[in-house]
């Protein structure tokens, strides 16, 4: 059987910012908010909404509880190769080719 999708919302992904002061920084989904909205989390960051459309989903899952305290959340992170050149080639090499079409520099 063949899915459509390899990424989905849960609790415990990994996602990439893609707009906004964020912009380029790995956060995971700690709640689901509503239909729109998720809370998310990052070790340099403050827990805070995001709107999905802010939020690119990797292939990155950390199995985490819902809502998990900050130190909690830290060393599950470091233990799933918390690693932003990993996800950032991914996403980086997709944002250059974006570019080249466009022609902003």
């Amino acid at each position: 059987m063949v899915y459509p999708f390899k990424r989905y919302v849960e609790i415990g992904r990994v996602a990439l910012v893609n707009y906004g002061k964020d912009y380029g920084k790995l956060v995971v989904i700690v709640d689901v908010v509503d239909q729109n909205r998720a809370l998310v989390d990052a070790p340099d960051m403050v827990r805070s909404q995001m709107n999905f459309k802010r939020l690119t989903l990797t292939d990155i899952k950390i199995d985490i509880n819902r809502v998990p305290k900050k130190k909690t959340l830290i060393d599950p992170m470091e233990k799933a190769c918390w690693c932003e050149e990993q996800v950032g080639e991914q996403f980086m090499g997709q944002e250059a080719d974006r570019t080249e079409k466009t022609g902003i520099s």
